[in-house]
């Protein structure tokens, strides 16, 4: 397996799934694996070094190792990672794809110019691939629509969510928003447009309104964090919402239990949502935007928590309404959470790999 940054050294989405991936294939039976990812790694994972120097040399060291005569090489970005050696050693490439690279640079302000590039790069990279793992149909379609690859090499596997790393709700002694303390509203996200945050501080003066001792934390960092921050303070209820930055998995499932609920805004380009996955193992129902993958893990459980992307005016009323009760319990949230468990993911990847070991 080959990603980006260890989430131990750089949070975020998909460093998450890398690493939590490569920890629960390391404890399955029958599965030999190895991976490689800068920054600090977990048991048994190895790194390129730190993530620090210029693109160019961060890219010739992640050309080592090349994978062993036999082997499944599993590329979770495409930037990174040895080459293909292909069929003449023996090998098999998988591609785990977590979103268009390209089309997230462009809009993170990159020119046109420059997302072309890494679009073709992308497409050089994937080339070769003999499967495809997508999170969620939605990206199935991009890589079918926009990457014209083939839909018989692509699987859909779900993530799983890690159980243990949030409390379980019933070892919480008072449910937040209760008489024991004000409500509060979390929301988990790297601080970039495409997120959303902008829609969600837009909303919340609406949320005051009609409960005056509602608080609003965001945890995360990014490119957006100035405008957003000036943001909250040109509103009507500064005081109200905190930015926490980073935050670790201890503080974060301690940020859970204070919450009341969660809310993912995202505007565009979300190929699954694993946080909300996380909400609900920690037993906080999230209010989700129907953009991509994102829905897919509150669908058909609480259809009422998925709302459309940019619409301040349904965020802010169903954020009221949630607090006032209108939402699932912990227990519920929780249930829902072990319907996604690593093991799960562990076995459809397992099978996904039979079809094409050599």
């Amino acid at each position: 397996m080959t990603g980006s940054e260890w989430f131990g050294t750089a949070r975020g989405g998909l460093n998450r799934y890398f690493t939590d991936l490569f920890e629960a294939l390391t404890v399955a039976d029958g599965i030999d694996v190895s991976g490689y990812a800068f920054g600090d790694p977990p048991a048994g994972g190895s790194s390129w070094g730190d993530p620090v120097g210029g693109t160019a040399a961060r890219v010739r060291a992640s050309l080592t190792p090349l994978p062993e005569r036999g082997a499944i090489l599993d590329r979770h970005f495409a930037l990174y990672g040895p080459p293909a050696v292909g069929r003449r050693n023996g090998t098999r490439l998988v591609t785990h794809f977590h979103g268009p690279w390209s089309a997230e640079s462009a809009m993170s302000g990159e020119s046109a110019g420059a997302a072309r590039a890494k679009y073709l790069f992308e497409r050089g990279r994937y080339g070769r691939s003999d499967l495809f793992v997508v999170l969620s149909d939605h990206f199935r379609d991009v890589l079918v629509e926009d990457y014209r690859v083939d839909l018989d090499r692509i699987a859909v596997i779900p993530p799983g969510v890690d159980l243990a790393r949030f409390a379980d709700p019933g070892s919480t002694a008072s449910v937040p928003g209760s008489r024991d303390g004000p409500p509060v509203v979390l929301c988990v996200r790297r601080l970039e447009r495409r997120m959303g945050i902008d829609v969600l501080l837009q909303a919340w003066d609406s949320v005051r309104t009609q409960i005056d001792d509602a608080e609003l934390v965001i945890i995360g960092t990014g490119s957006e964090e100035a405008a957003l921050r000036a943001q909250a303070e040109a509103g009507g209820h500064p005081a109200s919402v905190t930015f926490v930055g980073n935050a670790s998995d201890a503080e974060l499932a301690q940020a859970y239990r204070r919450a009341s609920i969660t809310v993912v805004p995202t505007r565009a380009l979300e190929g699954f949502g694993l946080i909300a996955l996380e909400s609900m193992a920690a037993g906080r129902a999230p209010i989700v935007t129907d953009v991509g993958g994102l829905p897919d893990s509150v669908r058909g459980f609480d259809d009422s928590l998925i709302l459309a992307p940019e619409d301040a005016d349904a965020l802010g009323d169903r954020i009221v309404r949630a607090l006032m009760g209108e939402r699932p319990s912990p227990s519920e949230c929780r249930a829902r959470a072990e319907e996604f468990t690593w093991e799960r993911c562990v076995e459809r990847h397992r099978l996904a790999y039979s079809v094409i070991a050599p």
